[in-house]
C-alpha cells in the first residue's frame, strides 16, 4: 500500500462529509486502492448454488448489520476472516438502517472496502442490501408507487457495489385470503418483478444474489407449503432465460431486535430449528436454492448458533446485537450516551407504546439516534473505539466458529472470481425508510 494513500484518513472525510458528490469520489478511490490489494465487491450467488447441491462442508454466513462503528467493527471482522481462514460472510444494512444510522450505500461500501485494505484482506466482499422492504400499507392504497420507489433504492444498492439485494416483498402477504398461491401473490409478483428489475441493472460478470422472503420476521411461523406456493409462483410468474432466488428468508419464532421484557432485558426466544430444517432441505431440493435464511437472530443465545450449519441453514442476519454492545459497553461515554437517550425521548415519543416502561421504550428507539450522532461517535478517542471493537471481535470470532465458517475460503474464492465493476451514485438518492432490519 502506497504511503501516499492514507486510508484512516480517507474513511473520517467519508464519514463526517456531507457531500455526496465527495462520498462518491472518496469511494472511488478506495474501491481502486482496494482492487490493487485483491479486495474486490462480489455477489455470493455462486457459492449458495453450490451449497444448494451439497458441496463442500455444512456451514452457515453471517450477514451482519454494522449500525456504527462501521469501519472499526469491519476490520475487526476481516482479522477474524483471516485467522481462520474465512471467506463466507457479508456486510449487509437494510433499507430502514441506511435512513435512521446515516450510511448511504456508496458510504456504507466504501467504508468497508477500507477495512479491507486497513487489514490487509483480499479476496471478494459481499455487501448486500438487508430488507428491501414493501410498506404494506403504502402498497395497497397504490402498488405502482410503491414498488417502484423500492426500485430506485435497490437501483442506488447496485450502483454502490452491493451485490447481494434481499427483495422483501413478504409484508403482502394475506393470511386471509382463501388459498397458500392467493396468499402469497402479491409476495411471489413483486420479488419477480424485482428480480427482473436487479438482472437488467446487475453489471458485466456479476449475477447477483436475490433473496426473497415468504413469512414476515415476527408472525406467524412459516411451513414447507408456503414455501412451495411461493416459489412455484414466482418461478411461473418470473419465467425462463432469467437466474432466480439463491436463497429464501423464512420465520421460525424469532423477532428483529428480540423480545424486550419490562426491565429491558431480552426474552428466551426459541427457534424451532426442525421447520428450519425441512424449510432449508425443501427450497435446495425442489427448487435448487442455497437454502432458508433466518432472521433476528443476534439476540440468541450462546448454545444455539452451533445449530444453524447441523441443519444446512444457508445464511443468518445478525445486527442488535452488535450495536448492544457498543452502547451499553462500559467504554462509551457516558455524557454521549445520556446525550442519545434524552434525544431519543423528544424526537422518537410517538414510538412508544402505552404499556412501555421507560427501558423497554428506549431500547427499541435508541438505535434512531445512532445517524444524529454518528459524527460524534466517529469522533470518539481512538483507545475508545478500539476497546468497544475488541470486545466485539470476540463476539465475531464465536460467532464465525459456530456457524462453521473458518477454512471456507478456499471454496469460495473457487466460484468467485474477481470482476471490477464501476461504482457511485445514481442521478438521485432513494427515499429511506421501512421497518424490517435484525
Amino acid at each position: 500500500m502506497s504511503l501516499a494513500f492514507d486510508v484512516d484518513a480517507k474513511v473520517k472525510e467519508l464519514v463526517m462529509t456531507d457531500d455526496m458528490k465527495k462520498k462518491e469520489s472518496l469511494a472511488r478511490e478506495i474501491q481502486a486502492k482496494a482492487w490493487e490489494q485483491g479486495a474486490f465487491l462480489a455477489s455470493i450467488h455462486e457459492v449458495y448454488m453450490a451449497r444448494g447441491k451439497g458441496q463442500g462442508k455444512n456451514f452457515t454466513v453471517p450477514a451482519m448489520n454494522l449500525r456504527s462503528l462501521t469501519y472499526y467493527l469491519a476490520r475487526a471482522l476481516f482479522r477474524v476472516a483471516k485467522r481462520l481462514n474465512a471467506g463466507a460472510f457479508i456486510f449487509e444494512i437494510a433499507k430502514s438502517e441506511m435512513g435512521y444510522t446515516n450510511q448511504p450505500p456508496i458510504e456504507y461500501s466504501a467504508v468497508i472496502l477500507a477495512a479491507a485494505i486497513k487489514e490487509g484482506y483480499s479476496g471478494p466482499v459481499f455487501i448486500q442490501g438487508d430488507h428491501c422492504q414493501i410498506k404494506a400499507a403504502s402498497y395497497f392504497d397504490n402498488k405502482e408507487k410503491e414498488v417502484s420507489g423500492l426500485k430506485e433504492l435497490v437501483a442506488d444498492c447496485i450502483a454502490a457495489g452491493f451485490y447481494n439485494i434481499d427483495v422483501d416483498s413478504s409484508t403482502t402477504v394475506k393470511l386471509d385470503r382463501p388459498t397458500l398461491t392467493e396468499q402469497q401473490r402479491d409476495n411471489f409478483e413483486v420479488c419477480a418483478e424485482l428480480t427482473k428489475f436487479i438482472r437488467q441493472l446487475q453489471p458485466k460478470g456479476v449475477e447477483i444474489s436475490v433473496g426473497g422472503e415468504i413469512g414476515e420476521v415476527g408472525n406467524k411461523n412459516s411451513t414447507v407449503e408456503e414455501l412451495t406456493a411461493f416459489m412455484e409462483g414466482y418461478n411461473k410468474t418470473l419465467g425462463s432465460g432469467l437466474k432466480g432466488l439463491s436463497k429464501l428468508s423464512v420465520q421460525t419464532g424469532t423477532s428483529h431486535g428480540g423480545v424486550v421484557l419490562p426491565d429491558g432485558s431480552i426474552a428466551n426466544v426459541k427457534v424451532d430449528f426442525d421447520t428450519l430444517k425441512l424449510l432449508s432441505a425443501a427450497g435446495q431440493k425442489q427448487f435448487g436454492l442455497g437454502g432458508a435464511v433466518q432472521h433476528g437472530a443476534s439476540t440468541l443465545p450462546d448454545e444455539a448458533f452451533h445449530k444453524f450449519p447441523e441443519i444446512n441453514t444457508v445464511e443468518i442476519h445478525l445486527a442488535t446485537n452488535f450495536q448492544n454492545k457498543i452502547l451499553d459497553s462500559k467504554l462509551f461515554p457516558k455524557e454521549l450516551s445520556e446525550k442519545m437517550v434524552a434525544w431519543t425521548k423528544v424526537n422518537c415519543a410517538s414510538e412508544r407504546k402505552a404499556k412501555d416502561t421507560d427501558e423497554q421504550f428506549i431500547y427499541k428507539a435508541r438505535k434512531r439516534a445512532l445517524g444524529q450522532f454518528k459524527k460524534e461517535i466517529f469522533g470518539m478517542p481512538e483507545n475508545i473505539k478500539e476497546g468497544i471493537t475488541a470486545e466485539i471481535e470476540k463476539s465475531f470470532e464465536f460467532l464465525f466458529k459456530q456457524l462453521n465458517v473458518g477454512d471456507t475460503k478456499d471454496f469460495v474464492t473457487s466460484f468467485i472470481k474477481p470482476v471490477l465493476t464501476p461504482i457511485g451514485l445514481r442521478h438521485k438518492q432513494a427515499h429511506l425508510d421501512g421497518e424490517g432490519d435484525d
